[in-house]
């Protein structure tokens, strides 16, 4: 009862505080009871009866009709050819208290996706407040004093320019915009991001130029780097061909106004992903182009400010190497962490979705999140983003605690202090010791199969695992995919790849020779799981797997496995951080 009235007391001065300042500290004495506990948020009354989540309480603001605005970039030296000046177009609803001449944040989403798709079909423009993640800003934070704004990246909608796809011009229009927020006579000089995949690209792309307006990202399950999202150890999707044509495709409007959105970049998107399939180490010119659509390590050194970190662990789309890799030795979560920077993370079982999309979560199959399903939906996610925007836009309210939400894969939430763990301790499989059936991967082979017998405790896989296999080549090329299952219900836990001339890891490849034995240094994907006691783990090989292609050099190149060595990292937790999280049976998840 206590804090439901010092909570209602809180909402109502909400519009008072803000008038005093954007400083980053409160009273001390104030911060224990600001906000409920996030582990007594399951006690609350939450909203769960839309298609995303709403926080504890409504906003006291009325949002007020859009505005449109159309400024120009000077774009004469980011293209080789292309305008010399090119136009950004957005809109924003800004909230009823900057009548009163109130400043305020600005949370934006920055997109490709206004007036997307082939004419007649497309999307709905910037001025119509988006489906889905538009809503879910509109409804929860303009009414608690935000303003909302929706840009449209070059080439696409009503600006102008190049679609130069995750490119340099790209990035240009993007700071400008973030720039162009930040300034106006209504903005209190602070901007956010939101939004998923390539919305959540656009974050980093801002970051990397390092405006500082940008005080805070929240990409969920954002593309970080254009190569890795594509190619994992070599390994490519089947989208890695086609992905820059595609795109350009929905964009363009197939009139005489589209020569302005071609640029040198179109041709180079046509053959990156051909030649880098197929090439391999025989593609310098293409690492150009891809480290141009690298944004997290530019911005690891241009920008200061916050990063709230959502990835989906069952994400195919964009996976959660996105996060947690990088080149060898690097892991992008830990690397931001242990470098100053505020850094909170929120990681579910969900696929390609937002913590709050439940009619997505309840898609998911087993073994790909599908048992984690009765406790995934975050019906809590609008007053956790509501907490970090009030301190690092508005300056409001105690600091958030800078930790990681972790989902296990049976549905349980714990809270770390970071992920994965740095408290883990390894456990090595030497699969010689293993039963191993099959010794070839490849075309026309059935694969190898390691079984390997049970544990004599539970398990708690947390982290990076990986598997060193000592193989033999026939070829210049060659992949294995390899997947990790409970040897006792046969479900998936896991999944690693790799083209055999990535054999050490990370991007670079090394000529392999017929005959030639070596060491393919794997890495899985993040895996959070529990392995009951007495169950072991089985690691299928193949040449092939979900979303990835097959080898380049196709049947003829197929890998023979000799031995190998599984680790995994494992913790253990006595209960104390187990997160309840908010979940009913009226709740849609269910």
């Amino acid at each position: 009862m206590r804090r439901a009235v010092l909570l209602s007391l809180l909402i109502l001065l909400g519009p008072i505080s803000g008038c005093f300042g954007t400083s980053n500290s409160a009273e001390p004495a104030a911060e224990e009871d600001y906000y409920p506990d996030i582990y007594d948020r399951h006690e609350l009354d939450w909203n769960w009866t839309n298609s995303f989540s709403y926080t504890l309480e409504p906003g006291p603001y009325h949002p007020l009709d859009v505005q449109e605005a159309t400024f120009e970039v000077d774009t004469s030296d980011i293209w080789e050819t292309g305008p010399p000046t090119s136009n950004v177009h957005l809109s924003y609803w800004l909230p009823s208290n900057t009548e009163a001449g109130e400043k305020v944040p600005v949370i934006a989403v920055i997109s490709p996706y206004f007036s997307f798709g082939q004419p007649g079909s497309e999307s709905g423009a910037t001025n119509i407040v988006g489906a889905g993640r538009g809503e879910f800003i509109f409804d929860n934070f303009v009414p608690h004093g935000y303003a909302y704004a929706q840009v449209a990246v070059f080439g696409t909608e009503e600006s102008s320019g190049c679609f130069d796809y995750r490119g340099a011009g790209e990035g240009l229009g993007i700071h400008e915009a973030v720039e162009w927020l930040g300034q106006q006579e209504w903005s209190n000089g602070n901007v956010g991001l939101y939004g998923k995949s390539y919305e959540g690209a656009t974050q980093w792309e801002a970051a990397a130029l390092g405006s500082e307006h940008l005080k805070t990202i929240v990409p969920i399950s954002g593309t970080t780097a254009l190569h890795p999202l594509l190619y994992k150890n070599g390994s490519a999707e089947a989208r890695s061909q086609v992905m820059h044509m595609n795109y350009f495709g929905s964009t363009v409007d197939y009139d005489n106004d589209d020569i302005d959105n071609v640029c040198p970049d179109i041709l180079e998107g046509v053959f990156a992903g051909p030649v880098t399939y197929g090439a391999g180490e025989l593609d310098p010119y293409m690492e150009n182009y891809y480290q141009e659509r690298s944004h997290i390590d530019k911005a690891f050194n241009n920008w200061n400010g916050s990063i709230y970190w959502v990835q989906g662990m069952q994400d195919w789309n964009v996976d959660p190497h996105q996060v947690f890799g990088g080149p060898p030795g690097t892991n992008w979560y830990l690397d931001y962490a242990e470098a100053g920077y505020d850094v909170r993370g929120m990681l579910g079982q969900w696929e390609h979705n937002y913590p709050d999309q439940w009619s997505k979560h309840n898609a998911q199959e087993p073994g790909y999140g599908g048992e984690a399903i009765h406790n995934m939906t975050r019906w809590d996610w609008a007053q956790d983003l509501f907490e970090w925007f009030e301190y690092y836009l508005k300056g409001i309210g105690p600091k958030p605690g800078l930790f990681a939400q972790i989902q296990r894969n049976d549905g349980q939430w714990r809270i770390e202090e970071v992920w994965p763990p740095q408290d883990a301790a390894w456990e090595e499989i030497d699969l010689s010791g293993c039963n191993q059936q099959g010794s070839r991967v490849g075309v026309g082979s059935s694969g190898v199969v390691f079984e390997c017998e049970g544990f004599s405790s539970r398990m708690l896989i947390s982290g990076l695992a990986t598997l060193h296999l000592e193989v033999m080549a026939s070829f210049d090329g060659g992949q294995i995919f390899a997947e990790l299952q409970d040897s006792e219900t046969g479900m998936r836990i896991g999944h690693a790849t790799m083209d055999i001339r990535y054999y050490q890891g990370g991007y670079e490849p090394t000529t392999v020779f017929p005959g030639q034995s070596l060491t393919m240094l794997m890495e899985f994907q993040g895996i959070d799981a529990i392995l009951p006691a007495g169950h072991g783990v089985i690691l299928v090989l193949s040449e092939t797997g979900e979303d990835y292609l097959t080898p380049a050099c196709g049947a003829n190149c197929p890998v023979t496995v000799l031995d190998g060595t599984f680790s995994f990292p494992h913790i253990q937790r006595d209960g104390s951080t187990v997160l309840t999280t908010p979940q009913s049976e009226d709740a849609a998840n269910n």
